[in-house]
């Protein structure tokens, strides 16, 4: 006898047939979690019996549902909705992961293996509103086209876009590695090419403080002000060097002064890099700053600059920011920028004044010499342009 054609066939609730272009398969439907699922059973021949078989296998699933014992992957461990449920039968959502993600950053922090700086900018990405897109939703619905299309809307810099995805990429890792999903859908995207198509360009600029701004800026300062605000337009240190300055760095004899610390959200740890430690060469104002700020906190033989308003070291340099540059620049009449462009205008006055640029980028602290032709290339002369073409001229005369 053949087979009965599908519209004789007794087809109980819950129990369809797919049609496919080569083929037929059982689907069997249940809802668990408040999650609709269907499930499509080995491919078969369709017969009353076979479709008999998969109101049993359904059955048995509700029967296991209700009875809190039933594993997804234990019936369907090649069906994507399995990854969305953990061991326990609980929804697996990119949500609770991101926050678990945090919890290892803390950790981190506590192990003095990661900086509180650092896990200030992982907690802001993942309890960001951009990030919300994905709190609710499982980890199989970041294909890599969903992953694309949210990464393409962001709008933002490149390097504020790489810095968001940071705890979403270590979330999928880990979920790889934990065999919850089978592929890392980070894998599959090129995102240095969909950065650069769809981020938007810096609007940041080296934007540095003339002659005569700096000039107004440090006669304006206050007394207990005035040396800080001159040594830094004389050195042009990162606002953390600054802050973390001791004055055992100090080498009166050599004019100069050792760099090692940096100080960053109240914490001060060593550079990123082993160019950052370096022996910074300090002209007359510098030493004359110095000179002049002994009386505050030299015989303490510590930070060399304090806040004025507690007589303590500076903790952040948003402290700096608002409790001295902000009213500084108000009282000088000058243009208000970010303090930050104080080594732009030691770097750019360096430059104009005809200074080699790797001499200029050893001071800052540079790994290499490409950072000040790509920041400050348009205060750098002629003649250190484009070495590169001038030694091609040399070797060939």
């Amino acid at each position: 006898m053949g087979r009965k054609p599908a519209a004789e066939l007794r087809i109980p609730r819950g129990i369809s047939l797919r049609a496919f272009e080569h083929e037929q398969r059982i689907q069997i439907a249940f809802s668990y979690r408040k999650v609709q699922c269907r499930e499509l059973l080995p491919l078969q021949p369709i017969t009353q019996s076979a479709i008999t078989y998969a109101a049993g296998i359904r059955a048995e699933v509700i029967r296991k549902i209700a009875d809190g014992v039933f594993h997804y992957a234990d019936y369907f461990p090649g069906s994507p909705r399995a990854s969305q449920f953990d061991a326990g039968g609980r929804r697996i959502l990119i949500g609770t992961l991101l926050q678990k993600q945090l919890e290892a950053y803390e950790r981190q922090v506590a192990n003095k293996q990661l900086s509180p700086s650092t896990l200030d900018g992982y907690r802001k990405a993942i309890n960001s509103e951009r990030m919300k897109v994905w709190t609710d939703q499982p980890l199989s619905a970041a294909t890599p086209s969903a992953l694309r299309k949210w990464i393409g809307e962001i709008g933002t810099t490149a390097k504020f876009t790489r810095n968001l995805l940071t705890p979403l990429r270590s979330v999928f890792e880990d979920a790889l590695n934990d065999d919850l999903i089978t592929f890392n859908p980070f894998d599959r995207i090129a995102l240095t090419k969909l950065l650069k198509q769809t981020s938007r360009s810096s609007e940041y600029e080296v934007d540095p403080f003339t002659a005569e701004e700096r000039a107004a800026l440090i006669r304006s300062a206050r007394a207990d002000e005035r040396a800080m605000v001159q040594f830094w337009f004389s050195t042009g240190l990162r606002p953390g060097e600054l802050m973390a300055l001791r004055w055992s760095k100090v080498d009166w004899i050599a004019c100069q002064a050792l760099i090692d610390r940096n100080q960053v959200a109240g914490v001060e740890k060593g550079p990123k890099t082993e160019a950052g430690v370096r022996m910074l060469d300090l002209d007359g104002l510098a030493i004359a700053a110095l000179t002049e700020q002994k009386a505050c906190s030299f015989l303490a033989n510590e930070h060399v600059w304090l806040n004025p308003r507690t007589s303590k070291a500076w903790d952040t340099d948003a402290q700096i920011r608002k409790t001295l540059w902000q009213p500084l620049c108000q009282r000088a009449g000058v243009r208000y920028r970010n303090p930050y462009q104080v080594r732009h205008s030691y770097a750019s006055g360096l430059l104009t004044g005809g200074t080699n640029p790797w001499y200029v980028a050893q001071q800052l602290g540079h790994v290499d010499v490409q950072m000040v032709f790509r920041i400050y290339g348009k205060f750098i002369p002629a003649d250190y342009r484009k070495p590169a073409v001038a030694l091609k001229v040399v070797a060939s005369d």
